[in-house]
């Protein structure tokens, strides 16, 4: 039997015949005509009625298995190889970057003969892929480690903040290429991890895989790399595209970032503040004062306690729910109240024993913009006397990350004091006037 992926049950028999792989140039005969081209694998959870050929043309067509009347292959397919083209001309002239891979497709190149995709890391690949980096920076690369950004564990985020730490003296900036869906989160990790690195450590994702016309990954990684050695600033930062054209690359604070849209190419927003950069056609537009760039000595605190729960309120809520992570050895909660921090008086026994056990509960607000302000209602005012910890306008996402880290790293007595310093950008002392500060 040939090799298959991602083919079982039916398709998996009609090919198996046959004795065809995937890449063989093969000719099926269907009620609906005759079809000739490149096998193409398909996913894991695809259904087994189908088989998918990329034509000549380059089209991709899905042939019902019910429908072939012949399978006959024509020749084998040739098994894909990559020869890396010459190495660009390099200007040792050009500042150092280090580009830290956590398993994201930031770069990548398709087999269109099979629909593979392979990841470009290496120096080489990148510089293949995107030629214009040769013109940026002088590139190295590390894998960290190489999963889905949705596996992203606080035992991640040590490692990456100390694989930072590691190259911070050697390199005029840090790039880290990670998936888009929790890159926020490691966003604000790293802005604690590493609070006064000297050099701009910036993250970078793509929306849409590069195989796909309409990609960003290249625009991305070019304005990331960018900032990253031409700003004169230091401190954690998320680079993702400003708009739906490729007019330029917005750079947001790494504590105040999230991301709003699940596919759009501007998915990624700063909340209460505006961005602080725009990078386009490599050139940087500063839009806020940031901490300057500064020797490579700091204190690195990376570590992260992994027992904080997120939890959002909501009518009809069991504070039973908070009564269990207490149960079970929780050392934080971190709420996300209505409105100005809010939950239902409920929820005041299971609080009042949380915070009795000197576990650290601490409020956010359900709302995108704006701050909680529990003094205005006596319902925060009763949670105020409770122990609940007020956190401004902090996101619930960055909120839940600094908890991990200022419990990992502090003493009990220091914790609701280090909760609500401002460290990394994450509190504002004042809310904008406007909703989505321009």
């Amino acid at each position: 039997m040939g090799d298959l992926p991602g083919y079982r049950g039916a398709s998996l028999k009609a090919l198996s015949q046959q004795d065809v792989s995937v890449g063989d140039i093969i000719l099926v005969k269907a009620k609906g005509g005759e079809f000739k081209g490149s096998l193409l694998p398909r996913y894991e959870y695809a259904d087994d009625k189908h088989i998918v050929l990329k034509l000549d043309n380059g089209y991709n067509v899905g042939i019902e298995v019910s429908n072939i009347q012949s399978i006959s292959k024509i020749s084998e397919g040739k098994k894909p190889t990559f020869t890396p083209p010459p190495l660009p001309k390099i200007d040792n002239s050009l500042p150092k970057v280090s580009i830290l891979g956590t398993g994201g497709t930031i770069a990548s190149r398709i087999d269109y003969r099979t629909g593979a995709v392979h990841p470009a890391f290496s120096a080489e690949e990148l510089y293949s892929v995107i030629p214009e980096l040769a013109k940026c920076a002088q590139i190295e690369t590390e894998a960290v480690f190489n999963i889905y950004s949705e596996n992203m564990t606080p035992s991640n985020w040590t490692k990456l903040a100390e694989a930072c730490v590691k190259k911070a003296a050697n390199v005029d900036g840090i790039v880290i290429g990670h998936g888009t869906d929790t890159m926020a989160y490691t966003a604000a990790a790293l802005s604690f991890a590493l609070h006064g690195i000297g050099i701009p450590v910036v993250l970078v994702g793509s929306q849409r895989s590069t195989d796909r016309p309409s990609s960003d990954a290249a625009i991305n990684m070019i304005s990331a790399v960018t900032f990253a050695v031409r700003s004169p600033v230091s401190g954690v930062y998320v680079a993702m595209h400003a708009g739906t054209d490729d007019g330029s690359v917005a750079v947001h604070l790494g504590t105040k970032v999230r991301k709003n849209h699940t596919s759009r190419r501007d998915a990624f927003e700063s909340v209460n503040i505006s961005p602080v950069a725009y990078v386009k056609d490599q050139k940087i537009e500063l839009k806020a004062k940031l901490p300057a760039r500064k020797g490579a000595k700091f204190e690195a605190r990376t570590k992260f306690e992994e027992k904080v729960a997120l939890v959002k309120f909501y009518p009809g809520f069991d504070p039973l729910l908070i009564d269990a992570l207490v149960k079970n050895g929780y050392k934080g909660i971190v709420l996300e109240g209505t409105g100005l921090g809010h939950v239902s008086t409920k929820c005041y026994d299971a609080i009042q024993k949380a915070t009795s056990n000197e576990i650290l509960v601490a409020m956010t607000s359900q709302c995108i913009w704006g701050r909680v302000r529990m003094t205005v209602y006596s319902t925060g005012r009763e949670l105020l006397n409770l122990g609940v910890i007020p956190l401004a306008d902090m996101l619930p996402e960055t909120a839940l990350v600094k908890m991990m880290w200022v419990l990992a790293n502090f003493k009990y007595g220091e914790q609701k004091s280090m909760l609500q310093r401002n460290i990394s950008g994450e509190i504002n002392e004042r809310s904008p006037l406007v909703r989505r500060p321009a």
